[in-house]
């Protein structure tokens, strides 16, 4: 644990092939959901700051897409996020799972070379494999280049955070604290909303579907009869995805507002009425003006 009792403050960057675990650590720390998780890959659009704070610690955990090849202007977005992550933070937290490196992670390796602050190499999900693998797989990052240091951590189990946290605190520079003690994210309520509905989709439609999704809250303001009414719309690309997400007789639809709602619910700390609608924007992952609708920056996408 950290000891001393000096205040330290920065911002970490957290970087790694699409589904290592960046979202699981980050929503670890912070003690409650912050951004989506999933097992399929790239679940996470937006850069994120998960904020944890401790007595003498504040890190702003920087969270962004998985770095992968472009398919289409959002892909592009999203490996853009990612890299931009890398200015102005104090570390970069480079998740790799514990296995030897493959193409993607000699790639994300390659990209860090250039790369000013201390890179921690955090090998995730060692639970899942015995010990003595472990070092076989560091002998292998090694070779890529110099690492600051070398975490091997849990990110579901919480294997090794104290670790973690006490190794993050000695590379910390001396600072304020930038948010308050009771803020685990920079994002406004209404995005985080979304992407819990979000989350909701990607667990329960099929595989050719989540990617396809946009959720857009539209109105969170009003209350009846002491419920938050909580409006959103969820945006695909095809009409044969519209009628997956609404199921047959409105079944899937209603799963997902019933999953979304208790989501919402223990995020905000109140009761809610959930409305979903869902509507056909077609191609809206290669539409720029679409993207930058729903929040994304359209000079970000070239």
């Amino acid at each position: 644990m950290v000891e001393t009792s000096k205040f330290k403050s920065g911002f970490v960057a957290l970087i790694g092939r699409p589904n290592v675990g960046k979202s699981t650590l980050v929503n670890h720390l912070i003690g409650q959901k912050v951004v989506i998780t999933s097992n399929k890959p790239q679940t996470t659009r937006n850069k994120i700051s998960g904020i944890f704070t401790t007595e003498n610690l504040q890190a702003v955990f920087v969270d962004t897409p998985g770095i992968h090849k472009p398919q289409n202007k959002l892909d592009d977005y999203m490996d853009k996020a990612s890299l931009s992550s890398l200015n102005d933070v104090d570390l970069v937290f480079f998740m790799v799972e514990p296995e030897k490196v493959g193409k993607g992670d000699e790639y994300i390796a390659d990209l860090l070379s250039k790369v000013k602050v201390p890179i921690f190499l955090i090998i995730n999900k060692i639970d899942q494999v015995h010990p003595d693998s472990l070092l076989p797989v560091i002998e292998s990052y090694q070779k890529l280049g110099k690492f600051a240091e070398i975490v091997p951590i849990s990110a579901t189990n919480g294997n090794n955070m104290e670790d973690l946290i006490s190794t993050l605190y000695r590379y910390l520079p001396e600072g304020p604290q930038f948010y308050g003690s009771d803020e685990v994210t920079d994002r406004p309520e209404y995005f985080v909303v979304a992407e819990l509905i979000r989350e909701q989709i990607l667990r329960l439609t099929q595989q050719e579907i989540p990617h396809a999704t946009a959720v857009v809250v539209e109105r969170m303001n009003q209350r009846i009869n002491g419920k938050l009414q909580v409006e959103a719309t969820i945006y695909v690309e095809r009409d044969g995805q519209k009628k997956i997400i609404i199921g047959k007789g409105g079944s899937m639809l209603k799963k997902i507002g019933i999953q979304s709602r208790k989501q919402v619910e223990a995020l905000l700390g109140e009761k809610i009425n959930l409305h979903l609608w869902v509507k056909v924007q077609k191609n809206w992952r290669t539409d720029p003006s679409f993207l930058k609708q729903i929040g994304y920056d359209s000079k970000d996408l070239f």
